[in-house]
């Protein structure tokens, strides 16, 4: 005998803790009895449903019939006087009497039915049961309930695609993290985790959901904290003008655990965009950079104007002069020669951010001399150079991310 009581304590405990509704959940039950019941005591081609009654616990059975007439069926004299339906130019389907009922014999039970409709014909319950449509309800309630858990899982994370989740970390295997949020798990993998930073088990952390994907054994929450995104979406968090859309993040260059460059705009000529990041005494960068494992930001005001804005994007470095090649989609940018190594950055990483932020080629010449232009080629990548010009300049080229 179901008791009734702890059942409905069972609904509402699934109903609160895995967010699955109540009605989802009695529908599971009644398609699973609906399908025990139809495997012992049905016929071929019947359309069965089953009703539950939370308050008394009992179920009752129906069997439901498809109202059609002449016009969609014909006599099969082939088949000894049953009807077959027309052929309307999709696939053909055979007339049974057990999922249809021709008009005329429907009106005699309901009047003013239409074709096309259902009619229900109540089923005799089964006092036997039996322990094997037990078993077969039991397994069918178990699968849809995971199927609603999923379907649910996917609602709530499928909105979250995008934005930043915290959770704990469950266990780490192999340098990849896997990170529990109570109703699913989501994978941190290794080239997703910022250089240095290392997490034990029940460590809180947090990560941008850039994928919500379905896979046969789980629903996999997709994690990263080196995406450019993430940088963009903590300072979402920290200063109120981005979040309503006063402050534009325009752009984002990223090289995780190093440096990170921003530009960001201003719709409010009153409002100041890079002080709304750095935020009073520089607190809300700060915020930042501690999440990032005190990864370095560099905050770029915006313009429209490529020569300002690639000026800006050199930052700390000075600009001196800058030529643009709309053609060539080049910026060639003069810095004083105390300034060269500050504009090129340690192993080129502060012009290559500023090529990758503003989306220009950049070109960088500094007056100094040829012994300084040789000291610092020694010290970049073998894939940067840098060129000796004969009037004793230094030049550093660096292409776009996009090129």
């Amino acid at each position: 005998m179901l008791d009734l009581k702890t059942f409905k304590s069972a609904l509402e405990q699934l109903e609160e803790e895995r967010k699955i509704p109540k009605e989802k959940i009695l529908d599971a039950i009644e398609q699973a009895m609906a399908a025990a019941y139809k495997k012992d005591y049905g016929k071929k081609g019947q359309i069965i449903r089953a009703k539950f009654d939370l308050e008394t616990g009992k179920t009752n059975f129906f069997q439901i019939k498809v109202v059609v007439d002449e016009s969609i069926a014909i006599i099969d004299e082939a088949t000894g006087g049953e009807y077959s339906l027309k052929d309307t130019g999709e696939e053909r389907v055979h007339f049974n009497a057990e999922h249809h009922i021709m008009l005329e014999d429907a009106k005699k039970i309901k009047k003013g039915i239409m074709l096309n409709e259902e009619i229900i014909f109540p089923l005799e319950p089964k006092e036997d049961y039996g322990r094997i449509a037990a078993q077969t309800a039991k397994q069918v309630i178990v699968q849809k309930i995971r199927e609603a858990e999923r379907t649910s899982i996917i609602d709530e994370y499928g909105t979250k695609e995008g934005e930043i989740i915290g959770g704990i970390v469950q266990k780490v295997d192999r340098g990849n993290i896997y990170i529990d949020f109570n109703r699913a798990t989501g994978i941190l993998p290794i080239e997703e985790q910022i250089p240095g930073e290392f997490f034990q088990k029940g460590q809180r952390v947090r990560a941008y959901l850039y994928s919500v994907e379905d896979t046969p054994r789980s629903i996999s929450l997709r994690l990263s904290r080196t995406h450019p995104k993430f940088v963009e979406k903590l300072f979402a968090i920290e200063a109120p003008e981005i979040q309503n859309g006063i402050v534009e993040i325009k752009s984002v260059a990223r090289e995780a655990g190093a440096r990170s460059k921003i530009s960001v705009y201003s719709n409010d000529e009153h409002i100041d965009a890079v002080g709304s990041c750095v935020g009073q005494k520089g607190t809300r960068v700060n915020t930042i950079t501690q999440e990032l494992g005190g990864e370095k930001i560099d905050i770029i005001p915006w313009s429209e104007d490529p020569k300002i804005f690639v000026s800006n994007s050199i930052s700390p470095a000075k600009v001196i002069s800058i030529e643009i090649n709309e053609k060539e989609h080049k910026a060639t940018v003069e810095v004083a020669s105390d300034q060269l190594s500050l504009a090129i950055g340690k192993g080129g990483q502060n012009v290559r951010l500023a090529a990758k932020l503003t989306g220009w080629r950049i070109d960088i010449k500094g007056d100094g001399l040829l012994a300084e232009a040789e000291e610092i080629e020694e010290k970049l990548p073998t894939d940067i150079k840098v060129e000796k010009k004969p009037a004793r300049n230094a030049t550093h080229n660096v292409a776009s991310e996009e090129e």
